[in-house]
């Protein structure tokens, strides 16, 4: 064989991070031609997506696409190129392909027909392994060397790694014991990369309850409730804690709530204890006179006010203040609940902050670090529960993977 029949060497990407941004990331540039290496710190991948599929795996949602982007609140505009290329309905046809149905629950949200996670993934492993991606567990990126090579610590010892693009999608530092504890931010800030600090998102918060109260109504759901901050009104339902309380329903306020808590000092969340009852109502049955019966007994007779939802009107009004049943009717319908503090970023479900959109190219590559792309949590964004996350980690890993081919594709020379 002459010289110039020789094959061109095929051209090599790193993956680095196994969750749904990079494992997406690694489809597309397999599917490009492209020789995809995934890595992980951990013994497999996948694991944050398959704790979150746990209760139930909320792929996305099917509310229409223009209240969907809202959910993405400042950076709305930054992800909206990334959804535009892969919305939800493009992403059930992709779970689709896998031989995965969906169906769309009663509040948009959209579910695997089986509501489990490992199926999914294990079809999807199943054909990222076909196309010839090749997965390296227990390796932890730790960062470049002189060369600009990947440095790898694996049980084997360093491992550096020669690629001609890199995909970096680590996640954010929620659930680290899962993989993602944030070590990325100093490797990245050594190399001159700004970002924004992560902090909790879709978190729980802190509430300084009596002892009687943590003794008593830990573990306790609180159901039908309503919550409303900054003029925002949700219901549903969340749950006391040993240090506070958290839920579906505190989720979706806790962005403002953490933001208001890193301005003052505190945020103060409002419970409306019987979001169906009108205020007219509460205060009609709360003045009802009640003989000879302990107010406790009133308030489950004429309310259904018991447990949990009695004690927390003790926890902020006075054995005096318990019988005015003006402030009694009003506290019902808008309990202040003091917030001190939102509980540590291990915790949370997400997390905010990260690599700024502005700090990337049109593609997600790294300005200042050319052939490197990011995807995932470790972008500077945040979306409440309900697929919305999950959605944009798929959307953006596809995009990073699109970037990364388009990228390679260029002569070597051209590369920017």
């Amino acid at each position: 064989m002459s010289q110039h029949s020789i094959p061109p060497s095929p051209r090599t990407a790193a993956v680095i991070g196994g969750g749904p941004a990079g494992l997406m990331a690694a489809e597309v540039l397999a599917q490009a031609g492209v020789r995809v290496d995934m890595y992980d710190a951990m013994p497999s991948v996948g694991r944050k997506f398959l704790m979150a599929g746990k209760g139930g795996m909320n792929i996305t949602h099917a509310e229409p696409f223009d209240v969907f982007l809202t959910r993405y609140a400042a950076r709305s505009a930054d992800i909206e190129p990334l959804l535009r290329a892969f919305p939800p309905d493009a992403l059930r046809a992709w779970i689709h392909g896998l031989g995965i149905e969906t169906f769309v629950g009663t509040s948009n949200r959209v579910f695997p027909a089986d509501m489990k996670a490992a199926p999914l993934l294990r079809a999807w492993l199943h054909r990222l392994r076909e196309l010839g991606v090749r997965f390296h567990a227990r390796h932890r990126w730790c960062g470049w060397d002189d060369h600009d090579a990947l440095r790898f610590t694996t049980p084997d010892g360093e491992c550096i790694v020669q690629t001609d693009a890199t995909v970096l999608a680590l996640g954010g530092a929620s659930w680290p014991q899962l993989g993602s504890d944030g070590a990325w931010v100093e490797l990245l800030a050594q190399r001159g990369i700004d970002i924004a600090p992560l902090r909790p998102s879709n978190c729980g918060f802190d509430v300084q309850w009596s002892a009687h109260l943590r003794e008593r109504f830990v573990g306790e759901p609180l159901k039908s409730v309503a919550a409303t901050f900054g003029g925002v009104r949700k219901q549903g339902e969340c749950v006391i804690t040993e240090h506070g309380i958290e839920g579906g329903l505190i989720y979706a306020l806790s962005a403002a709530l953490r933001d208001e808590i890193e301005h003052s000092g505190q945020a103060t969340l409002h419970l409306d204890l019987l979001p169906d009852f009108t205020a007219q109502r509460v205060r009609d049955e709360a003045s009802h006179p009640r003989g000879a019966r302990s107010l406790s007994s009133h308030l489950q007779s004429r309310l259904g006010l018991k447990g949990v939802k009695a004690n927390l009107l003790r926890e902020v009004l006075s054995a005096e203040q318990m019988h005015d049943t003006a402030l009694l009717a009003q506290t019902i319908k808008a309990l202040p609940l003091r917030l001190v503090a939102p509980r540590p970023l291990g915790e949370a479900i997400s997390t905010a902050g990260g690599i700024p959109f502005e700090a990337l190219d049109a593609n997600l590559m790294l300005k200042q670090l050319p052939g490197v792309f990011l995807a995932g949590e470790m972008l500077d964004w945040e979306a409440p529960t309900g697929g919305y996350l999950l959605s944009a980690c798929f959307a953006g890993g596809r995009a990073a993977g699109t970037g990364a081919a388009r990228w390679l594709q260029q002569p070597r020379a051209a590369r920017g």
